[in-house]
């Protein structure tokens, strides 16, 4: 995994933490569930990435 992807992929996770956090603070259930959605977002780059590193070796 490269690391712009590792970088790419983490800030996908934190975007989406945040948005979740704010999405219950402010009782928004889109905004939670879109950060719910980047969250997941990141971690299947990480995933796909992972795999990638396998094959590599």
């Amino acid at each position: 995994m490269s690391a712009g992807d590792k970088i790419k992929a983490a800030a996908d996770k934190v975007a989406g933490q945040a948005k979740e956090t704010v999405g219950k603070l402010t009782d928004d259930d889109k905004l939670v569930a879109e950060g719910k959605a980047d969250q997941a977002k990141g971690q299947a780059k990480e995933t796909v990435e992972d795999v990638k590193d396998v094959f590599k070796k």
